[in-house]
């Protein structure tokens, strides 16, 4: 098939930094980067992950990080970034910095998000939604040294390998790939792409 499967129902589940609610992990995982440190310092240097927000409030702090927060369920939020607020809306993925003070306001009850996490200067991310057409199989490739992660936004999607398998996947699955190939994608529905690469190799800049 090209890559592995991870399942919704699999995700580890865990309380925040700041105890106000509750995250599943999806995939974590450290890179390539022969001018920084050889660990990072609290065991990634990205992180893939879903968290239910129930009610407004501080998010928590994470100094070094940058961030890429997706709604992928409910109305919407805003969040006021060091006193700017930004509204965010269902799967538009917004970039902020972990090291900025941010508070949460929901617009219509609860949601449900997708956070990306890279380690400023180890790693970068680009995250996008893609529309999966069922008239036309939708390639994705990934390159040397890159992590494609694809989660799915909706129900209606597959993956298949160069065997001309399907592995059909559930709303909020992901595949992740390592290095050279692609994966392909059938369906009707949306997902996000994540790309996961060293900072190096883009130049140190960060990419969303």
């Amino acid at each position: 098939m090209g890559g592995d499967v991870l399942r919704w129902s699999e995700y580890r589940s865990m309380p925040w930094k700041n105890g106000g609610g509750t995250t599943r992990e999806v995939a974590s995982g450290a890179v390539q980067a022969p001018l920084a440190s050889a660990e990072p310092a609290d065991g990634f240097d990205w992180r893939v992950s879903i968290a239910d927000v129930d009610a407004g409030g501080p998010f928590s702090s994470f100094p070094g990080i940058d961030r890429v927060i997706t709604l992928v369920e409910g109305e919407g939020m805003v969040l006021t970034v060091d006193g700017t607020p930004q509204s965010v809306g269902p799967l538009s993925p917004f970039a902020f910095s972990g090291d900025a003070v941010t508070d949460c306001r929901l617009e219509a009850g609860a949601v449900r998000d997708m956070n990306v996490m890279t380690r400023r200067g180890r790693a970068t991310a680009r995250v996008r939604m893609v529309t999966v057409a069922a008239a036309q199989d939708a390639e994705m490739a990934c390159a040397e040294g890159e992590t494609l992660l694809v989660m799915t936004a909706t129900e209606g999607i597959a993956v298949g390998g160069a065997d001309g398998r399907e592995t059909a996947l559930g709303r909020l699955d992901c595949v992740r790939h390592e290095g050279p190939g692609a994966l392909t994608l059938r369906g009707d529905g949306s997902v996000a792409e994540i790309r996961i690469t060293a900072a190096l190799t883009v130049g140190g800049s960060h990419e969303w």
